[in-house]
């Protein structure tokens, strides 16, 4: 069986106790190498993700019927690799473990609910600036490409009023959360969600 794990958004203290117990349970661990880092103590194999994801789902088919956990960052299946996963394992081969994600711990320590939220991300791809901006409450995984001050440009390149929340390094000691309008915005943040808001939220 391949069970993905979503191992929340980073602090361990927000990793389920499901996930906690399957990890504990497995003959191999994968993932990237700052994940495996966290689990010195473990004595299965270990094998490290890299860019090549289909390599990874080549060895994942030919070790189904081992006892392997895929570490996820967040939740699996929130713009992580538990969607490739579950496209293409049987379901009898695959389970995932939900965690929680960037976005939910970001959204619960600002205080504010996700209803109505268009969720998207930045990671390998052009944003649709346009269609996002139609939306009131906007959520966005980014990446060093395209970041807070990408997205603030757009703002003001359009002439919208819109807020930023940008959460830095969510959960763990050094995190940061900003609430800022677009001219605000400074060029670098450290690994970051951005909420965008409109004056109607």
């Amino acid at each position: 069986m391949i069970t993905v794990v979503g191992m929340g958004p980073g602090d361990p203290l927000y990793r389920t106790q499901v996930a906690t117990d399957l990890i504990a349970k497995a003959d191999v661990l994968v993932g990237w190498p700052r994940m495996l880092s966290g689990f010195p103590d473990f004595h299965g194999e270990t094998h490290v993700l890299d860019a090549n994801l289909d390599k990874l789902m080549s060895w994942l088919k030919a070790n189904a019927h081992r006892n392997v956990v895929v570490l996820a960052s967040g939740d699996p299946l929130i713009f992580g690799i538990g969607k490739r996963l579950a496209e293409q394992l049987p379901v009898e081969q695959r389970q995932i473990i939900s965690g929680i994600s960037a976005v939910q711990y970001l959204f619960a320590r600002i205080g504010l609910d996700m209803n109505d939220l268009y969720l998207t991300s930045s990671h390998g791809k052009q944003p649709d600036f346009d269609f996002i901006f139609q939306h009131d409450k906007v959520a966005m995984v980014t990446d060093r490409e395209i970041g807070p001050f990408q997205i603030a440009q757009e703002i003001q390149q359009r002439g919208l009023t819109r807020t930023l929340v940008i959460g830095e390094n969510l959960s763990y000691p050094n995190e940061q959360i900003h609430l800022l309008k677009p001219d605000q915005i400074r060029q670098q943040y450290d690994m970051n969600v951005v909420v965008i808001l409109n004056e109607r939220c």
